[in-house]
């Protein structure tokens, strides 16, 4: 994964151990990233930022990844989105499909590894 990129990816997760995994996996390959513990924060840092690609999970406190996705979409219909989700109990497939119907181009169920993530970046 290691490729120089000029692009800026936003990390939307609250599980600190993810965000910063995720993080340090995207700044290896060359990304900027920048990151937030939820949708609410996510958001802002959307709106003051240039961001080029947005990794959301969806079960999150403060403001969930489904309505995260969906404001994203509404300020900006190119940005590429992933959604992830481990699904909590009830499992990542319906969440995930729910976000791709509302706007995410590629979508991850986790856990997912490197391999994974590398191939979701060149889908998108």
């Amino acid at each position: 994964m290691a490729q120089k990129l000029d692009k800026t990816v936003l990390v939307i997760d609250d599980e600190a151990i993810v965000r910063m995994t995720l993080a340090r996996m995207l700044e290896i390959a060359g990304y900027r990233v920048l990151q937030a513990a939820n949708g609410r924060e996510g958001l802002q840092v959307f709106a003051r930022e240039r961001v080029d690609l947005v990794i959301c999970d969806i079960i999150m406190p403060e403001k969930e990844g489904i309505e995260t996705i969906g404001a994203i979409r509404c300020k900006n219909r190119t940005v590429k989105i992933i959604a992830m989700s481990g699904g909590g109990h009830v499992g990542s497939g319906g969440f995930l499909e729910m976000a791709a119907r509302l706007g995410a181009d590629h979508t991850l169920a986790k856990p997912f590894g490197r391999e994974e993530l590398k191939s979701a970046l060149s889908a998108v």
